[in-house]
């Protein structure tokens, strides 16, 4: 299809608007991606072995199971062959970013310069920053080739503040609880401690991004627990999962005067689900994707299809944007499926947590 690259329809459909239509959204995209003058060379590839049309018979956001779980491939093509071709022939260059590699080689994504913009649009706007004082941000996560730590250094040049990053491998800690290292865990683990208490000693910062095992770590340094208690009013939380007792005991025993929150994310979507308001702290977090750009359905492993409300299955995710297009993912995580909002294309999920194994090997979560 051609002329797509300029349609003012991605104006208003991707992806810094919600789309309003979202069987219209669904179309463009599906135009863009599997255009000849539009879509990347690896679907334009990809598309040659599919067993039906896309163009065609993909006629609603339940079809999208039509496609083959391609993320496998994500671990070893040329990221160029990811970007549209709708970009021009000098397209913008985008961020690469790469899964943990849990299991085997990490797979890796792009975020187009437009799509970070849109994504940071919403962020600033969303529940973390929306009518909070800009302050410096400590992010206690891995950075590199992971979006979680990141993507605050966009934040900070917004806000106009200030960003402090540890030194993390979590690859290295997976490697080492692979190989029954346990010793050498918690000392790699008291090591990353000490940098955070060195900065919260010494540096002003009023925000703190991290994962559920570093900050229970944290909790256990009475010293560490105090400055966070004093100087942090905002955990940022995300990476690996927490048990409604765990974040319980957090909030209320151990960071009482600080505000815990968090987003589900994986890199395989590009975007984070936010947590639902007006849950108890007393019940799993259930988080709403952005629908329709991001879906999930939770489903039996087995069978590949829909558990009942209330029942854990494993986690599927689409992601559609301008930049990528990421159908069918089965991804490593299991969850309670829960009804999505009022208009909500698609599931909502509850108490994420890893599979125990993946594509044949044992999961590792690690610190990330």
């Amino acid at each position: 299809m051609t002329g797509l690259s300029a349609d003012p329809k991605w104006a208003t459909l991707d992806p810094a608007i919600h789309p309003t239509d979202p069987d219209d959204y669904l179309r463009v995209a599906l135009a863009w991606h599997f255009g000849a003058e539009t879509g990347s060379p690896f679907w334009l590839r990809r598309a040659e072995k599919l067993d039906f049309d896309p163009l065609h018979d993909v006629r609603g956001y339940e079809d999208l199971a039509m496609f083959p779980n391609v993320v496998d491939e994500l671990r070893h093509i040329a990221v160029e062959d990811l970007i549209p071709r709708g970009y021009g022939p000098n397209p913008p260059m985008p961020k690469v970013f790469e899964t943990g590699g849990t299991t085997g080689a990490p797979k890796r994504v792009i975020l187009m310069p437009d799509w970070i913009e849109a994504a940071l649009d919403r962020m600033l706007a969303g529940p973390v920053f929306a009518g909070r004082e800009p302050t410096n941000i400590l992010v206690a996560a891995p950075t590199g080739p992971h979006k979680i730590g990141s993507q605050y250094d966009w934040v900070v040049a917004r806000q106009n503040t200030l960003k402090f990053a540890i030194d993390i491998d979590p690859r290295w800690v997976k490697k080492l609880i692979s190989q029954g290292k346990n010793d050498e865990v918690k000392a790699y683990v008291e090591h990353v401690l000490d940098q955070i208490g060195h900065v919260l000693e010494s540096q002003h910062v009023g925000m703190l991004v991290t994962t559920p095992p570093l900050l229970r770590a944290c909790a256990g340094r009475p010293r560490l627990a105090e400055l966070i208690n004093s100087k942090i009013d905002v955990v940022f939380w995300g990476g690996a999962h927490m048990t409604v007792d765990e974040r319980f005991q957090l909030a209320h025993e151990h960071f009482p005067d600080v505000r815990l929150i968090s987003r589900y994310n994986s890199a395989l979507i590009l975007e984070g689900a936010r947590e639902r308001d007006g849950l108890s702290a007393d019940t799993d977090i259930t988080y709403d994707p952005r629908s329709p750009v991001v879906t999930f359905r939770v489903v039996d492993p087995g069978t590949l299809q829909p558990v009942a409300y209330g029942e854990r299955g494993q986690v599927v995710m689409n992601h559609i944007s301008k930049g990528m297009f990421l159908p069918n993912n089965l991804e490593r995580d299991s969850a309670v499926r829960v009804p999505g909002r009022p208009g909500q294309i698609g599931d909502s999920v509850a108490g994420p947590k890893p599979v125990d194994t993946f594509g044949g090997e044992r999961v590792i979560e690690g610190i990330y």
